[in-house]
C-alpha cells in the first residue's frame, strides 16, 4: 500500500556525503493525512532532511514542521497545532535474529532497511504522527474530575489549607 505522502529515494543513491532533501506535503496528501491521524486541519506539512550513509546504516535527520487543528477531546472544538519535530532515525540493513545493534545516546530510534527504497515522505509523516498532542484540550474545556498541573501543585502544597476561606 502506498503511503498517503510517499517520497521515495533509492537507499543506494545514498553515500557518505549528505545528500539534503526538502519535501512538502500537496493539499490532496494533506487532506489524507489529516483522515489518517484524525484531524481537523493539516494545513501545513514539510521536513528539512539529511541523509547519509554510514557504518551502521544510513542515517536521517533533519526538521519536520507541520500546522493545523485538532479536535478537543472534550468539546470538539477546534485546537490549532503548530509543531517543529526533531528527527534522527537510522536505517540499518536487516539483522539476524539476536544481534543488537549498538546506537549512541543521540540516536532517537533505529529501522530495518528493507529493500532499496526510503520513503522520505512517510518518514516526515510519522514523525507528525508522534508529535502530535493525543489529548487535545482547548484553553476553556473543562473535564470533571481532572485538573491543570498547576491546580495539582497548589493542592499539594501543604499550607494549601490554610488558604482556604
Amino acid at each position: 500500500m502506498t503511503p498517503e505522502f510517499s517520497r521515495p529515494f533509492r537507499a543506494h543513491d545514498v553515500g557518505t556525503h549528505t545528500r539534503q532533501q526538502m519535501i512538502e506535503a500537496e493539499p490532496e496528501e494533506r487532506l489524507a493525512l489529516a483522515t489518517r491521524f484524525d484531524l481537523i486541519t493539516l494545513e501545513r506539512l514539510t521536513a528539512a532532511l539529511e541523509l547519509r550513509r554510514e557504518a551502521a546504516g544510513i542515517r536521517v535527520t533533519g526538521q519536520v514542521h507541520a500546522s493545523g487543528e485538532q479536535a478537543c477531546v472534550t468539546s470538539g472544538e477546534p485546537v490549532p497545532f503548530l509543531i517543529t519535530e526533531r528527527l534522527a532515525l537510522l536505517l540499518t540493513e536487516a539483522q539476524p535474529d539476536g544481534e543488537d545493534i549498538e546506537l549512541a545516546d543521540a540516536d532517537l530510534d533505529a529501522e530495518p532497511l528493507s529493500g532499496d527504497i526510503i520513503d522520505m515522505g512517510e518518514i516526515a509523516a510519522q514523525a507528525l504522527a508522534l508529535a502530535l498532542d493525543p489529548y487535545p484540550r482547548a484553553p476553556h474545556a473543562r473535564v470533571p474530575g481532572v485538573i491543570t498541573e498547576e491546580q495539582a501543585r497548589a493542592a499539594s502544597n501543604p499550607f494549601a489549607a490554610l488558604k482556604r476561606d
